[in-house]
Order: C-alpha cells, then sequence, then structure tokens
C-alpha cells in the first residue's frame, strides 16, 4: 500500500533524474518519464527501483521496474524490460533518487502546524486529556480516547475504539479498529536509515508509513518506526509489550505475543502465531514462520521455519540447545 501522506515531486524524465542525481550515464533512454520509486517487488513499468545484493536475486529476475539502479555483476539478473542503471554504491545514489521524489522524506522535525484540540473539530468527537494537540490531515473514528499530553501529528488515521494512552506521539500512520496505545509510545517517525560515505553519512529517506491492524495492543514506551521503501505492518490481534522496537519495513504478522524491550532490526517478516520472549533481539532481513516460539533472551541470526522452538545466541532449535547446555 502506497503512502498517501507523502507528496511525490514526479513524474521524472529519466535523463533529467539522473542528471539531478549526479549518476553519469552512457545510455540515451530518450524522454522516457519515470513516475514514483519502489521496492523491487511492488515496482511497475513507469517506476524505477534498486538491486543491491544477490540474496534478492529471484525478485530481481521478476521485477517489472522500467529502470534498476544496480552494480555491472548484478545487472545481468534483471529482466530485459528493465533497464539497469549502473552505479558504484546502490544504496547512496538510490538515497539521492528518492529525496528527489520525495524531498520531505529525510527530516523529522516536530510537527509546527498542530493546534490544541480544543480549537479543532475533534473537540466534540473525542474523549480527551489535558494539552492534546492534533495536526494536519488527521482523521479520529467514533469512541477513542486520547490521554494527556499526547500529540497526534499530520498524516494520521485511527479506526474506531481507538485507547491512545499519555504522552503518546503519532504521524504517518494508519490505525485500525479497536487498538490500545499505551503510555509513552512513539509511532510513525523515520527509522534509523544512513550509509557512511567518507566523513559524512548519507541520510535514508523513509517514504513508507506504519500500518495497525485491528484489535492490536502496543505496550508503554514502545516505537514503531515507518518504512523506508515499503511499510511497517503490525497483524491483527497482536499484543506488544513494554519498550519493544520494532525497525522500519517490518511485518508482524496476526495474533503474535511480544514480550518487553525485544528489538527487531529492519525489513524482517514474522508469520502468524509467533511467540518472542523478552529482551530477544531479531536482526534484520530475515523470515520467521508461523506458529515459532522464541525464548527470551535469544538472539535470531537467520531465518526460522514454521513450527519451531529455538533459544540461545545464536538462535538454535530449541531441544539441541537443552542437550548443549546440560
Amino acid at each position: 500500500m502506497k503512502n498517501p501522506f507523502l507528496k511525490n515531486n514526479g513524474p521524472f524524465e529519466i535523463n533529467k533524474l539522473l542528471l539531478l542525481s549526479k549518476i553519469k550515464n552512457e545510455c540515451n533512454f530518450k524522454k522516457l518519464k519515470v513516475t514514483d520509486i519502489k521496492d523491487l517487488a511492488s515496482a511497475n513499468n513507469t517506476e524505477i527501483t534498486f538491486f543491491h545484493s544477490k540474496k534478492y536475486e529471484y525478485t530481481a529476475s521478476k521485477t517489472k521496474a522500467l529502470f534498476c539502479i544496480t552494480t555491472s555483476n548484478l545487472s545481468e539478473i534483471l529482466p530485459s524490460s528493465c533497464n539497469a542503471i549502473i552505479v558504484e554504491n546502490v544504496l547512496i545514489n538510490t538515497a539521492i533518487i528518492t529525496k528527489i521524489f520525495y524531498p520531505n522524506s529525510i527530516t523529522d522535525d516536530f510537527d509546527f502546524d498542530v493546534k490544541e484540540i480544543e480549537k479543532t473539530l475533534f473537540k466534540k468527537k473525542v474523549r480527551f486529556g489535558k494539552n492534546v494537540l492534533i495536526g494536519k490531515n488527521v482523521k479520529i473514528g467514533k469512541n477513542c480516547l486520547l490521554g494527556h499530553n499526547t500529540i497526534i501529528e499530520s498524516n494520521v488515521e485511527i479506526g474506531n475504539s481507538c485507547s491512545i494512552g499519555s504522552n503518546v506521539i503519532i504521524r504517518n500512520t494508519i490505525i485500525k479498529n479497536d487498538v490500545h496505545v499505551l503510555d509513552g509510545c512513539v509511532i510513525g517517525k523515520k527509522g534509523f536509515g544512513f550509509f557512511p560515505k567518507k566523513d559524512k553519512n548519507i541520510r535514508y529517506p523513509h517514504i513508507g508509513m506504519v500500518i495497525i491492524n485491528d484489535n492490536v495492543e502496543i505496550g508503554c514506551n514502545a516505537t514503531i518506526d515507518r518504512g523506508s521503501m515499503s511499510n511497517t505492518v503490525i497483524g491483527t490481534n497482536t499484543y506488544l509489550d513494554n519498550q519493544i522496537h520494532i525497525a522500519h519495513n517490518n511485518v508482524i504478522g496476526n495474533n503474535c505475543i511480544i514480550a518487553g524491550q525485544v528489538g527487531f532490526a529492519g525489513s524482517s517478516i514474522l508469520g502468524d502465531n509467533v511467540m518472542i520472549g523478552g529482551q530477544a533481539g531479531i536482526s534484520g532481513h530475515l523470515k520467521i514462520g508461523n506458529n515459532v516460539q522464541i525464548a527470551g533472551g535469544s538472539g535470531v541470526i537467520k531465518s526460522i521455519p514454521d513450527n519451531s522452538r529455538v533459544m540461545g545466541y545464536p538462535a538454535k532449535d530449541l531441544k539441541n540447545f537443552i542437550k548443549m547446555n546440560k
């Protein structure tokens, strides 16, 4: 689902786009236009994508993108319908092009346009505490509660019968129905995305959002980052304990239970009915299957198949872990 909140400055003629991004190009693409930048799987035949690692070989071979930022050795994997744009550093050039399409996606300064809720139409529709602020382009359903000192910044949709606690900040987020967000949460801020380059770091734009589905509970002081190129998603009936961090692009399945102080690096996918004990860590770009149980304090650095039970660091099959630690 495309982020409805961010303005896209496209389309751009491809040659102009490459000129703006300072990418040297020996090919003449004539006046072909590019409408947006997307990941390999979701890009269509008017969009540009990127391909930086061979572990995405299968997806790259099937991409429908018109152009792809990549390296010379990876370009042969792309289908003939996709024009390769060869660069030395794929991720840095992707960040630059993304910023051209979405110039407001780099910074996450506080929302200057918020108003006291008493000065908005929500004063008669929502039960709220003291010092509540509301930004532009906000929708809130029926029977909702907003706690003290909470800020619903611009670009937020909240469904029916939701309870948002005190000292909460939300932006760039769609919340469905019957969701409980406890005190101190921060949802929808940009993720921890940057690339070191010589003596400075290049910030990566975050053009995705957070989607929280029905009947979710999010514990106190949890942080959920919006997606970079895709979205961060929390599945239906999933419960998150206190002080959990979910980085950009993670997709958490339905009916999951995640205990306190669990941390997720970016771009992992959890199946349904996953249970994770406290203080476990999940590395990035992994796939955790359905019905998986991960013991507290474990460090998950590899994908886990369905119906597995794991423990330890690195996390391994529970029976093997017990045998090795008798």
